[in-house]
């Protein structure tokens, strides 16, 4: 069977709760945190993998649009909170960025009801980066304390940064789908329902 993209993404999801389990376990066993810090950051170097095969074979498709930035987040989500269990970073931290998340992964499945894919923006990329830096920083117990301070607080700006950027590039899409449900509670029940007006499919 060949291997696609999406295969390797799936495979990429599944090593999540290998690395969830070696990095609760690491407290007690250097040797657990060794395989969590190898594991978390052999999952993330393989997000440009897939990506790259799916653009040079031209297997680009809407599932791996999704599952793509879907792994990072899972990754990096099982990160954080094994993290705030283990005291490694501070609770406020992971409720900033997964607000962050779910706020987006909103937004993109608002546009997905309306045909529309929303790909991963520059500054989203930069921020997965962040994060991906961030947590392989806290992971080993004697890692310097002000390089996880400077990665987590530059984690956060960015994230934060990204969210707004995602919601100022789908502001028309927005307002388009609150317009259309203005509309729809102005309709008597003969009238013919509202249509979104049509917009350019990325």
């Amino acid at each position: 069977m060949r291997i696609t993209p999406n295969h390797i993404t799936l495979a990429r999801i599944g090593l999540i709760p290998v690395f969830v389990v070696a990095l609760l376990n690491s407290i007690d066993s250097s040797q657990s945190t060794i395989i969590a810090f190898i594991v978390f950051a052999f999952a993330a170097a393989t997000d440009g993998l897939d990506g790259w095969l799916a653009r040079s074979r031209k297997q680009v498709t809407n599932l791996g649009i999704f599952l793509d930035p879907l792994a990072d987040k899972l990754l990096v989500m099982a990160a954080l909170v094994t993290l705030v269990q283990l005291n490694e970073v501070a609770a406020w931290v992971v409720v900033v960025i997964l607000s962050r998340e779910f706020a987006v992964t909103g937004l993109r499945l608002v546009a997905a009801s309306e045909g529309i894919v929303i790909s991963a923006q520059q500054l989203g990329k930069l921020k997965t980066v962040f994060q991906i830096l961030m947590v392989l920083a806290l992971i080993p117990p004697h890692s310097p304390q002000w390089l996880g301070d400077v990665l987590t607080w530059a984690t956060v700006a960015i994230t934060i940064i990204s969210g707004f950027d995602y919601f100022w590039k789908g502001r028309d899409l927005l307002r388009d789908t609150t317009r259309v449900v203005e509309d729809d509670t102005d309709h008597t029940p003969g009238d013919a329902p509202a249509t979104l007006p049509a917009l350019t499919k990325r």
